[in-house]
């Protein structure tokens, strides 16, 4: 310690007030008869004498300068900030919605998707936010911070789809999902962006701010959502899940301006010193198997290791659309949901080939099954086409307690006929095994015999990520985004071959045609 700064803490110490009395002064004295006044200056530290390892060891955290920075400054609605490994995402996250804890009004929510994996976000917080905020208090009951202010954080999870209910009639300033690619579907990103509110008066920003590595169960919709878009570090109008930007509707004030922006903030380790600087971390992710390193290390979201269906590729997959002849055999196949998806496909069978065409797609959300049969029978008709039949998810059968018809028999009523998709014991691992031959590069024709008109964007973009399910590699992973998986999955194993009256000879092709003649018509 120098001799200026001892002498200045020196000179800052004072008795405690009431600790001990002033000696009283001798009447007697001589130094008592003065009439003098001595006035004492304290001396003045000056600036750069100041104990600068000392006040850095005061800051709690410090972002590191780049895209954990940008992201924690950022000001668009909805944020992703990840990509590779190592790049400080579970801090930023948790250090994020420290800048409310001190307004009363603050109301904020950050969820994982199970709540074993909540507990790696619970312990970061707990290093944090006591010396962020004094007095904050962890009700370990409810895992709730509950700051001074009356500012609250809820760490909790979403396990399933319907656990977003919970939240029901509840509002929140900041929402935050921790590695989004773990939710398969939109879904609860979706709804909880219905929940995220507040008054005027608190003069709160209304944020939804995600972390995620590429791959997982969301890999596609995330990478759909976020990264497709627009290129990194760019803001840009969210779209709904058409690419369509939303847009305030007809008759509004502002009418046509897009709701809101999102921003993707990309990472990686070296954007982390404290992992990058000894090589440790970074030698353990140059190990991973080529697909793992170019998603950990490089934060590649072209990649989706362990993907089910390593045979699809655009150059010999997707086609331009063309104009299919009215006798060319046309079906549908569909996998209905209300709450999450529902992902109808219209195909052609090529006449003399085997060769299935995808021309045409619809995927939507919270459509009725009655409502769904209108779209496609008004989809069909104003094409003017000849649907020889359709297959449905045979689950959809099922009265479901009711003494009423069921869905499928709802539809069937309103015109739109349907016929069960085979769902019996190994028929998912059939059709799987099915896809892969047709997407396989016939030997004879040199063509594919399953291709994809490329207006058919979310098939193409969810196929190719789909992953395998790691208890049982035969089979995709049920969590992920498959309902237009599935759809597909129940067209080509209706077997469809052309008629002998789809004879076109401007179209005619080589090949083997399907050894079933009657199955599937």
């Amino acid at each position: 310690m120098s001799k200026n700064v001892r002498q200045n803490l020196q000179l800052n110490v004072t008795s405690p007030k009431g600790t001990k009395k002033p000696l009283k002064r001798r009447k007697d004295s001589k130094a008592d008869s003065s009439d003098k006044k001595v006035i004492s200056i304290p001396a003045q530290p000056k600036p750069e004498e100041i104990d600068f390892e000392q006040a850095a060891q005061e800051v709690i955290f410090k972002p590191n300068s780049g895209p954990q920075t940008s992201f924690l400054a950022a000001t668009e609605q909805e944020v992703l900030y990840g990509g590779a490994a190592g790049g400080g995402k579970s801090y930023a996250m948790v250090a994020d919605p420290v800048r409310y804890l001190g307004n009363p009004n603050a109301r904020m929510l950050l969820v994982r998707r199970s709540t074993e994996e909540l507990r790696e976000l619970i312990s970061v917080s707990k290093q944090l936010y006591p010396k962020a905020i004094p007095g904050i208090k962890f009700m370990e009951r409810d895992k709730t911070w509950v700051a001074p202010s009356g500012a609250t954080l809820w760490m909790s999870y979403l396990d399933r789809e319907d656990d977003v209910m919970r939240y029901q009639g509840q509002a929140f300033n900041w929402i935050g999902f921790d590695e989004l690619t773990q939710w398969p579907s939109p879904y609860a990103w979706n709804y909880m962006r219905s929940r995220l509110r507040s008054t005027r008066a608190s003069g709160l920003p209304l944020y939804m701010r995600a972390t995620s590595n590429p791959g997982g169960p969301g890999h596609q919709w995330v990478k759909r959502t976020f990264i497709d878009p627009q290129t990194p570090n760019n803001s840009f109008s969210a779209a709904d899940e058409n690419g369509n930007v939303i847009s305030w509707p007809k008759g509004h004030s502002r009418e046509g301006e897009p709701l809101f922006k999102r921003k993707f903030i990309p990472a990686t380790l070296f954007d982390n010193p404290y992992l990058s600087d000894d090589g440790l971390y970074e030698a353990n992710l140059l190990s991973l198997p080529e697909h793992q390193r170019r998603q950990l290390l490089e934060g590649d979201w072209d990649i989706n290791e362990g993907a089910a269906f390593p045979e699809f590729n655009r150059r010999d997959h997707v086609i331009d659309p063309y104009s299919i002849p009215s006798n060319w055999t046309r079906f549908r196949a569909c996998d209905y949901g209300y709450g999450s998806y529902t992902g109808v496909l219209w195909f052609t069978v090529v006449p003399g080939s085997e060769q299935l065409v995808v021309y045409r797609e619809l995927y939507v959300s919270k459509v009725t099954a009655t409502d769904l049969a209108d779209v496609i029978l008004k989809i069909e008709q104003e094409a003017g086409e000849k649907i020889r039949y359709g297959v449905l998810d045979s689950s959809l059968w099922h009265n479901r307690g009711d003494t009423g018809p069921s869905l499928a028999e709802q539809m069937i009523m309103k015109g739109c006929r349907w016929r069960p998709s085979d769902r019996s014991k190994g028929s998912r691992v059939a059709g799987k095994n099915e896809l892969h031959r047709r997407l396989q590069i016939d030997e004879f024709t040199e063509e594919p015999r399953l291709v994809f008109f490329n207006t058919c964007t979310d098939t193409i973009s969810q196929l190719p990520g789909l992953p395998l399910d790691k208890n049982n590699p035969e089979d995709v992973d049920t969590h992920a985004e498959d309902h237009l998986y599935d759809a597909l999955r129940y067209g080509v194993m209706t077997r469809p071959r052309s008629n002998i009256f789809d004879f076109d000879p401007a179209s005619q092709r080589t090949g083997f045609q399907a050894s079933d003649p009657t199955f599937g018509y």
